[in-house]
C-alpha cells in the first residue's frame, strides 16, 4: 500500500460509502499545543491525537518521546475509531513529523491501512470544521513488532555494519548548535540526512525517484546492510522511515534517538561533518 494520499484522493474516499478514520496530528517541536488549533478547524470528520501524551510515553531514560504504552495506544485508537479493518488517514500542518510518528505507530502495531495526507493541512482544499466528532468505539488490538525497532545498541551497530541515518538538521548533526538535548553531536558512524529535503517546496513528498536517488546516494542500496534512522526523540525520524519506504527501502527506528543516546555519559558522540 502507499504509505502516501493526496487530498483529492482522500476528499473523495471521505465521500463514498467507506470513510477512512481521519486522524489530525499537530505537531510543532517547541510550538504550542495542536489542540487550540485543531478546535478552530479541522478536515470534517478528523479526530485530534495529542503525539506527547498518546503517541509518545513519559520524558525519561527512554528519551523525550519513547515509545507509548502499547495497551494505552491501543486505547486511543480504539476512542478514534480504529478497528482491524479499518482504514485510517494521519495529517498535521507542519513537515508530516506528527502525522509519520501515528502513521509508523500504527504500522509497528499491526495496522497496514494506513496513509499519510501528502503536504498535509495546507494540501486540503475543502471544508474545514469545528465540530469535535465522537466516533463509534473501534476494536483494533495492537500487535507490535511488525516494523523493525532499534535500541541504542543496535542503532551504534547498524552506523558500523549498515547505514544509519541521522534525520536532525546538518546542524545539530554537526554539533554547532543543541538547541534541546544535553550533549550536542551525532551518534559515530551516522550519515547526515535532514528529513526536510525529502519535501518539496509545497510540503509535498518528493517522487519516489528522486527519494531512492537521494537515499543511494546517502549509502542505501542491496549490499549495504541495514538501515536505520534517528533524529532528536524519534518523531522527525518516522517521517524518513516513510520516505525511505517510498524510495524502495526498509528501515528501522531507533524510537530513542539522540535525546536518550545522550542522556548516556558512557555512550561516545561525534561531531563535524561526515566522512567525505
Amino acid at each position: 500500500m502507499n504509505p502516501i494520499i493526496s487530498a483529492a484522493d482522500l476528499a473523495a474516499e471521505l465521500a463514498g460509502p467507506t470513510p477512512p478514520v481521519l486522524l489530525d496530528v499537530r505537531y510543532r517541536l517547541g510550538g504550542p499545543h495542536g489542540r487550540p488549533e485543531y478546535e478552530a478547524g479541522h478536515i470534517p470528520g478528523a479526530v485530534f491525537v495529542d503525539l506527547d501524551a498518546e503517541l509518545a510515553g513519559p520524558p525519561g531514560a527512554g528519551g523525550r518521546h519513547p515509545l507509548p504504552d502499547v495497551a494505552e495506544f491501543g486505547a486511543v485508537m480504539r476512542r478514534a475509531g480504529v478497528g482491524p479493518a479499518t482504514s485510517v488517514v494521519v495529517y498535521d500542518a507542519d513537515k508530516g513529523w506528527g502525522a509519520a510518528r501515528a502513521w509508523w505507530l500504527l504500522r509497528w502495531a499491526g495496522h497496514d491501512d494506513v496513509r499519510v495526507l501528502d503536504g498535509g493541512l495546507a494540501a486540503w482544499t475543502g471544508p474545514l470544521e469545528t465540530t469535535v466528532p465522537v466516533p463509534q468505539e473501534g476494536s483494533f488490538e495492537p500487535k507490535p513488532g511488525a516494523l523493525p525497532l532499534l535500541d541504542a545498541d543496535e542503532a551504534a551497530a547498524t552506523a558500523r555494519d549498515g547505514l544509519l541515518l541521522d534525520a536532525r538538521a546538518g546542524e545539530r548533526y554537526r554539533g554547532e548548535v543543541e538547541p534541546i538535548d544535553p550533549i550536542a553531536g551525532h551518534i559515530p558512524g551516522a550519515v547526515s540526512a535532514p528529513t526536510m529535503e525529502n519535501l518539496d517546496d509545497q510540503g509535498r513528498f518528493r517522487p519516489a525517484e528522486w527519494l531512492a536517488a537521494r537515499f543511494m546516494e546517502l549509502g542505501a542500496h542491496e549490499d549495504s546492510g541495514p538501515v536505520g534512522v534517528y533524529c532528536g526523540s524519534g518523531v522527525s525520524a518516522a517521517q524518513q522511515v516513510l520516505a525511505l519506504e517510498l524510495a524502495g527501502f526498509d528501515a528501522a527506528l531507533y524510537a530513542g534517538s539522540w535525546s536518550e543516546w545522550s542522556r548516556n555519559p558512557d555512550r561516545p558522540v561525534a561531531t563535524g561533518p561526515q566522512p567525505g
